[in-house]
């Protein structure tokens, strides 16, 4: 297997999603592409950052006829579902199936195009850089992909190439994410976004709970038991 891995960075005004991430900074998504043939896809993206962040990221994650597929510019021509499968505070988790694909210039459908048997895409978003890493079991047509991804982009976007890698395995964070309760899990990211693991800390536990509008011993209490199951599982890897 081959793990192919580039960046894509795009300009203020390139694309309406995109812009959100530029302008609202406490965004980050991750998000996990399966496509089996160049006629459809589905992916799993997973959004967090400040609440008010999220409520203004909302409109087009959740919204199908929005195409946040697309490099080139030019809408896809396609059936579009989308569902909402988390939400949280800090955390929406959707799932989006994109189907009858007549036309459309997206990195997993063009790579279906030049990749049989199936292909596996990690992709992150920050600010203005999208991250792709995409699992190949041949690497013969990675020179022409890597053509066709640079001729496709509209404007605004530049491409930047990181590696070529074989690998006998490949993990995705999104789909090991470790088994933390929702609501510990949205606890916990506060606690490190606002500075209550720092020395000396940033921000109190009533501060926390205040935020969170939960009792102070709730939020102790998950703080506790997020920590202690992370500290197991790197245990448990580490042995």
């Amino acid at each position: 297997m081959y793990d192919f891995s580039f960046e894509i960075t795009y300009e203020p005004g390139a694309d309406e999603y995109v812009d959100l991430f530029i302008d609202r900074g406490s965004l980050q998504s991750e998000a996990t592409y399966s496509c089996l043939d160049p006629t459809e896809l589905w992916k799993l993206e997973s959004v967090t950052g400040d609440a008010a962040d999220l409520d203004a990221v909302d409109e087009l994650l959740l919204d199908g006829s929005v195409d946040r597929e697309s490099i080139s510019g030019r809408a896809c021509r396609s059936a579009r579902a989308t569902s909402l499968l988390t939400e949280e505070q800090r955390r929406r988790v959707a799932y989006t199936y994109v189907s009858d694909v007549d036309y459309c210039e997206s990195v997993p459908l063009i790579t279906a195009k030049y990749v049989d048997g199936g292909v596996l895409f990690e992709q992150t978003l920050s600010g203005d850089t999208v991250r792709w890493r995409v699992l190949v079991q041949d690497d013969s047509k990675i020179g022409m992909l890597y053509d066709t991804l640079s001729a496709k982009l509209g404007d605004g976007l530049s491409f930047s190439f990181e590696h070529l890698t074989e690998v006998d395995h490949w993990e995705s964070e999104l789909l090991s994410r470790p088994d933390v309760p929702a609501e510990q899990r949205e606890t916990l990211l506060l606690a490190v976004e606002r500075g209550y693991f720092e020395t000396p800390r940033d921000v109190t536990l009533d501060e926390l709970a205040a935020e969170l509008d939960e009792p102070r011993s709730t939020v102790s209490y998950r703080l506790r038991r997020a920590t202690a199951e992370l500290a197991k599982r790197f245990a448990d890897q580490q042995s």
